[in-house]
């Protein structure tokens, strides 16, 4: 097994190999996370463009055997990591993990016959208290991508994979959805579910069934939806927390509506939520709680779903 990431269960130490090599400096206090990702990309010599879209740089990664281009009907698969942070937080999970591993997962897909493929590094994921999704940077990312015709991709949001052994794929966007009616809301129920089953695949195929279904907190995919884009998250949990945290939530799907809404978990409470998402945002969000032994897989199941043809 070839070892990008050491196995101390951190990505900072014992020299790792690229392009974890520069995970420290991206989450170290008071770095430039967008320079550090652009000098890195640079140093990998991996073709990239910067998409400015109201004041938020979004970062591209794009093959160059592809040949995707504006107003084409062609589909395509786009894995995307949000690279800002929450003031205060060294950001290691949130969302430092996703972006190396996609990163890793780009490096490993360079010169492969994987189809069409693109990697996004999203800007402005992260709200402030009186903030709403149309300020999520993907909201206007997502209107920007409608508004050239790049709209038929398969997009999956890579957020948090850097914490525990157990692959999710959130249900969340489609429980929004599962009281409301019409033909956008068909469609975007539609693609939901194609992306699902697409994720299960590479699951499947890359983690021996490894996974389980279950509402998440929201990511990019919050602004995606609201802009009339589905788009799946996958995140990563410890198999105790996610096994408690899959018992729980079908006998209290009540609680749902707490992963997303502030007022509901003031009056619902947390402590039901796994600790791995309460350390989201945090002091405490440092790579001493990352597990570098899953990265490899991770970046794995990215490749698979690069590859997968169906549905």
């Amino acid at each position: 097994m070839r070892k990008s990431v050491p196995r101390e269960g951190t990505v900072n130490s014992a020299n790792p190999l690229p392009p974890y090599h520069r995970f420290g400096d991206f989450i170290a206090a008071g770095s430039d996370r967008f320079n550090v990702l652009i000098a890195l990309l640079d140093e990998l010599k991996l073709s990239v463009s910067v998409v400015n879209i109201a004041g938020k740089r979004h970062i591209f990664i794009v093959p160059s055997s592809n040949t995707l281009r504006a107003g084409e009907k062609k589909t395509f698969t786009a894995l995307a990591a949000h690279y800002d942070r929450t003031a205060g937080s060294p950001g290691a999970n949130d969302n430092g993990a996703a972006v190396f591993i996609l990163i890793e997962a780009a490096l490993r897909l360079r010169g492969r016959d994987a189809g069409d493929w693109l990697m996004i590094f999203t800007d402005k994921e992260e709200l402030a208290e009186s903030e709403g999704v149309k300020d999520q940077g993907s909201y206007m990312l997502a209107e920007g991508l409608k508004g050239i015709g790049l709209k038929t991709g398969y997009f999956f949001i890579f957020d948090a994979c850097g914490r525990g052994d157990t692959l999710i794929i959130s249900q969340t966007a489609g429980h929004l959805l599962k009281n409301e009616h019409g033909e956008t809301v068909a469609s975007l129920k539609n693609q939901l579910r194609l992306l699902q089953l697409r994720a299960i695949e590479a699951a499947k195929n890359s983690l021996s069934g490894h996974f389980l279904l279950l509402p998440t907190p929201f990511s990019d995919d919050a602004g995606f939806l609201r802009a009339g884009l589905a788009a799946q998250t996958i995140t990563v949990l410890p198999s105790k927390e996610a096994a408690a945290f899959s018992s729980f939530i079908r006998r209290n799907d009540l609680y749902i509506s707490a992963l997303i809404s502030s007022e509901e978990r003031r009056r619902r409470g947390t402590e039901y939520i796994p600790q791995t998402w309460r350390l989201l945002n945090s002091p405490q969000d440092t790579a001493a709680h990352l597990n570098g032994n899953n990265f490899e897989n991770i970046a794995q199941f990215a490749i698979e779903l690069c590859r997968s043809t169906s549905p």
